[in-house]
């Protein structure tokens, strides 16, 4: 078999794997990311055909190339690993489909491929898959960042000001941007006036009916890609324990 069939095999193999691990895991098909990591699974693909190089074939040697192509593909947090767990089984379901199937080739290969994401895509749209995150890029004062963000049904807060939907970030958020440290956010009300463009939200939670929280208009909000128009909020505490920075709900 010629060293570029494999190479181009791999890489379509784990591209459609790795968007259905995002797809099963509930978070938006990241293509650039997929695409960049299946890459690196083609040349490594090829590279266990060249000669003097068999050696990374071995067990080790997977095991790091998965590491780095989950780290290209999702990130390095906890829902990374978690869809770099869903990877590694599915790259297994479909050894063991394709085993089943027999010596199809090729066209076996990629159809049973296609089926293993196709059901993650369609066939699991109970809470395991649907989509729970989003990717929001945030942009102010020529500053980027980038966060994922949990739907929240029950995240319904607005800016009274606007009426347009508030998204709740940690207090990471608010140091990239604007330089804020978790002692200002806790006195929204002291610290209001220690940057322009910041505003007052008013929130009722439970134990807390009347509380306030800072606010920012954005320059850009980007959800999965498409443009927003919302403001942001920024909480005293960290969310989510390395799962997601944020929370958006009813955009």
């Amino acid at each position: 078999m010629y060293i570029d069939l494999v190479m181009a095999l791999n890489f379509a193999v784990d591209l459609l794997l790795i968007l259905g691990a995002n797809f099963l895991a509930g978070f938006p098909a990241t293509l650039p990311r997929a695409i960049a990591a299946s890459i690196v699974g083609g040349i490594y693909a090829g590279l266990c055909l060249l000669p003097g190089f068999s050696f990374l074939g071995s067990l080790l040697w997977r095991l790091i190339v998965l590491v780095c192509m989950s780290m290209i593909a999702f990130g390095w947090n906890r829902s990374a690993i978690r869809r770099g767990i869903l990877f590694l089984f599915l790259s297994m379901a479909l050894g063991g489909i394709a085993l089943g199937l027999g010596n199809g080739g090729i066209p076996t290969l990629l159809g049973a491929s296609a089926v293993v994401t196709l059901l993650c895509a369609l066939g699991f749209r109970t809470n395991a898959g649907k989509q729970q995150y989003a990717v929001i890029r945030l942009g102010l004062n020529g500053k980027k960042h980038r966060v994922t963000a949990l739907y929240d049904t029950g995240n319904t807060l607005k800016d009274p000001l606007t009426g347009k939907q508030v998204i709740l970030v940690g207090p990471e958020v608010a140091r990239a941007l604007l330089g804020l440290d978790e002692s200002q956010l806790m006195d929204p009300l002291g610290a209001v006036g220690c940057r322009s463009g910041l505003r007052l939200i008013p929130y009722r939670s439970i134990g807390q009916p009347n509380g306030m929280l800072l606010g920012s208009k954005m320059d850009e909000i980007y959800i999965d890609g498409v443009r927003r128009d919302a403001v942001v909020a920024f909480l005293p505490q960290s969310l989510g324990n390395g799962m997601y920075e944020a929370l958006a709900g009813g955009i």
